[in-house]
């Protein structure tokens, strides 16, 4: 067979998860580093462009890597001197293991490769000379042990025969052991005669197989004495002991008898091992020479040697020693004695979490030395962990996956691979695998809160971060950084508002206006850098509250025009009469809108008084005839915000008889020839008759007022204890008066009983903030603006712990933003 050639056929079986094939070489030993021992892509019919894609590797036994693969031609390549002697010993064929290992797809094939054995060591023979004393008186055929010859070789070039120089005497007689050696014996063709010739001088060479054979040769020296006329004599000629392996020193095997007929010296009886006994037996075993009893010496070992064959012999101690041999055949018993060896043969680590069950995580190799139960080996792992092992090929064990993995849960795995044998009692060895877990985006990023509510000062500075959106992402890596991103539902929010996508800090760009516009809302998206990347949203609500920049707005009268209203008020009016009212608005919020009118300035500073929350004018005293016939007043409006901000309204007041006046107006535009001289008398009757209208119109007022304050107060007393309550039944009260407003702008609210003391309830419901409130306000105090309020108009005193205005609320009854009362 020259070197690489293929001595089997390639066998292909298929398995569950990868496929195994076996195939069979054989070389000779001591091959060159770098030979080639056989193209393994041809025989295993492999596509040589993929080798280096699926990383290819052989896997061979202890700790030397014999073979390699050149990826390159395909060939299976002799990495290290290979002695046979040194590996199997006497054991043929001598079989090196070796499996080839492939990835994507994962392939695994088995080899082996016989190391065939080359004549490369001489016999060697245990001395250089041997003695023998042999009695004239021996008969012929009498047989005479030789010492044999050792050869590490094996086969043909194993030792093969032996042989004799020539002489009259002897013959030589080569026999075969039950293993197969060699050994010589001396057989006497012609008796001896000690007076013819005392000793004799012969060669014995022991010769191999091998081509040229090699040899090995010993001098035999052969003394002639006088006869011992009986030899000792055996009871049987072969022995049988089992022995268990690992036994100790000393330990009886077996006891051999033999007998002499000889009397004194002659029939004592010494046992010793026969001269062709091997020394590697002698290590093991002692013999007792007077008690023939075989003892163990050594160390026992079945995996070594399952079976010994000893042969002794026992001698006289007569002048011409007599001797007699038997064989001793000791069968060495397994015991359970070597653990299993666990072999890693690959590791898949890291694996990703989301790697289906059944994902093939390593392969592993049991071997144990032991035969029968005692090297049979089981391996199981820990069965709360997310693995099992697998046997696909006798002794070969996957790892897989079996159920799915969490690495935010366990980001690795030291797996213990427990193999354990069917000794009595049982062995076991103990591997530990670390298997990594990776890592992939299957977590969305995790806000700390689902919404945030923002709370900024109107006319801020620009540029203030106002909040920092915090996340977090169980996820490793990549897919744990985040990024912040700012959905904007109005295109204009941009220019409003940024986000830093580092570190999710929302920034204020501008500043803003409570005034015209109080709530923005908007959509923070979180995202992940995994592929694909996992997105989490966060709604953002961001709420101005009010600071008081903004001053009272006078609607009336109306400031900065050139038509001027002059309220008339009759001459001997009394105190307490309403004149007139200063209607104003702030477009501030809560205390910042709560206006107080004071009189600044007027023509007669005690002729008139005003409202200081309502701003109604009213006459402080009565109206006397040396009094001013026109009056004008500066009204000061203050709010209560800090700093507080102020405004003037000027109000101007005739003294005078609306009826004269309009009489008077009416003969002026009379022509003064009018022959229809009676209709003087219509105008007249016309005023007498609007003048008693107006007055059954204000009797009635005033009974309804009266009608409607005690019910009030009756409704109040009865609930006295509720902080609000809406009223029954709506009305209108138009709370501007003199036509001034247009009537397609309202602002609808609801009053509570003593409305004129408590504040309004708006029909919204109030969130907590700073400043009390969110709900949208009055964006400008225009003029013409008025309310429509909705609740009763009586006028009540209220309790002292209801006088003052709630701060949580927007406006006060008393001080409404759109009217003054």
């Amino acid at each position: 067979v020259t070197t690489g050639q293929v001595l089997s056929l390639l066998l292909l079986f298929g398995l569950s998860n990868w496929v195994s094939a076996a195939i069979r070489y054989a070389i000779p030993e001591e091959a060159r580093k770098g030979s080639a021992v056989g193209n393994v892509v041809a025989d295993l019919a492999l596509d040589l462009g993929r080798l280096p894609d699926r990383r290819l590797r052989v896997v061979s036994g202890g700790n030397k890597k014999y073979f390699g693969v050149d990826l390159t031609s395909g060939a299976l390549l002799v990495n290290e001197r290979i002695d046979r002697e040194e590996l199997c010993g006497a054991l043929s064929p001598c079989i090196l293991s070796f499996e080839i290992l492939m990835e994507n797809p994962l392939e695994l094939y088995s080899g082996t490769v016989e190391i065939q054995d080359i004549n490369d060591n001489d016999p060697v023979f245990p001395s250089s000379q041997a003695r023998l004393e042999i009695s004239e008186s021996v008969a012929a055929g009498a047989r005479f042990p030789l010492e044999s010859a050792q050869d590490p070789d094996v086969g043909v070039n194993s030792l093969q025969t032996y042989q004799l120089s020539a002489n009259p005497h002897f013959a030589l007689d080569v026999q075969t052991r039950v293993d197969g050696s060699k050994y010589a014996e001396l057989v006497l063709e012609k008796e001896l005669d000690r007076e013819e010739q005392r000793e004799l001088h012969l060669v014995l060479t022991a010769l191999d197989g091998g081509s040229p054979p090699r040899s090995a040769h010993v001098q035999i020296h052969i003394d002639v004495v006088d006869a011992n006329d009986n030899a000792p004599v055996f009871n049987q000629s072969t022995y049988k002991a089992n022995v268990r392996e690992n036994t100790p020193s000393g330990t009886l095997v077996a006891k051999i008898s033999a007998y002499d007929l000889d009397d004194g010296p002659s029939g004592e009886v010494v046992y010793s091992f026969s001269s062709h006994t091997p020394a590697k037996v002698r290590e093991l075993f002692a013999l007792d020479s007077a008690t023939g009893e075989l003892r163990v010496k050594g160390q026992l070992d079945y995996e070594e040697t399952k079976l010994y064959e000893i042969y002794l012999q026992a001698k006289d101690k007569g002048a011409v020693p007599g001797v007699a041999h038997c064989k001793v055949l000791v069968e060495v018993v397994d015991v359970n004695d070597n653990t299993p060896e666990v072999t890693v043969t690959s590791v898949y680590s890291p694996v990703p979490e989301d790697a289906a069950p059944g994902t093939v995580v390593a392969l592993l190799s049991v071997t144990d030395l032991d035969s029968h139960d005692n090297g049979l080996v089981n391996c199981f792992i820990p069965s709360e962990i997310p693995f099992l092992l697998s046997s696909s090929l006798k002794n070969y064990y996957t790892l897989k996956t079996k159920a799915a993995l969490d690495r935010e849960k366990a980001s690795e795995y030291n797996i213990t691979i427990t193999a354990k044998d069917s000794g009595s009692p049982p062995l076991s060895a103990v591997k530990t695998i670390l298997v990594q877990v990776s890592d992939v985006n299957d977590n969305a990023p995790k806000a700390s809160q689902d919404s945030y509510d923002v709370y900024v000062l109107e006319n801020n500075m620009p540029g203030i971060p106002i909040l920092n959106v915090s996340a977090t992402d169980p996820d490793l890596g990549r897919n744990a950084h985040l990024s912040y991103t700012l959905f904007q539902g109005d295109p204009t929010m941009g220019h409003l508002f940024s986000i830093n996508r580092e570190n999710g800090t929302l920034y204020l760009l501008t500043s803003l206006d409570h005034e015209d516009q109080v709530e923005f809302s908007m959509m923070v998206q979180v995202q992940d850098g995994g592929s694909p990347p996992l997105a989490t949203n966060v709604s953002v609500s961001v709420f101005v509250t009010d600071v008081n920049d903004n001053p009272p707005t006078v609607l009336y009268p109306q400031p900065n025009t050139t038509d001027t209203y002059t309220d008339v008020v009759p001459p001997g009016t009394p105190a307490g009469y309403m004149v007139t009212k200063v209607v104003a608005v702030d477009a501030d919020a809560g205390y910042n809108a709560w206006i107080s009118y004071t009189l600044l300035q007027a023509t007669d500073p005690n002729l008139f008084s005003v409202g200081l929350h309502s701003g109604e004018i009213f006459t402080a005293r009565q109206l006397r005839e040396d009094d001013a016939p026109q009056h004008t007043l500066v009204i000061l409006l203050k709010d209560h915000g800090e700093p507080v901000l102020s405004a003037t309204a000027t109000v101007s007041i005739s003294v005078a008889e609306m009826a004269k006046e309009v009489l008077t107006d009416l003969t002026d535009v009379a022509p003064a020839n009018d022959p229809r001289r009676h209709v003087t008398f219509y105008l007249i009757l016309a005023v007498i008759l609007v003048s008693a209208a107006f007055f059954i119109t204000m009797l009635s007022v005033g009974i309804f007022k009266c009608y409607k304050w005690r019910q009030s107060k009756e409704l109040y007393s009865s609930s006295r204890s509720t902080a609000y309550r809406t009223p029954g039944p709506f009305h209108h009260i138009d709370a501007v008066r003199g036509g001034f407003t247009p009537p397609n702008f309202y602002h609808q609210v609801y009053l509570t009983t003593d409305s004129r003391q408590s504040d309004l309830l708006c029909k919204k419901p109030f969130t907590s903030s700073p400043l009390g409130s969110r709900q949208s306000t009055m964006r400008n105090g225009e003029p013409g603006l008025y309310h429509q309020i909705v609740g009763t108009a009586s006028r009540l005193p209220a309790p002292a712990e209801q006088a003052q205005p709630n701060p949580d609320w927007r406006f006060s009854q008393t001080q409404r933003p759109g009217t003054s009362g």
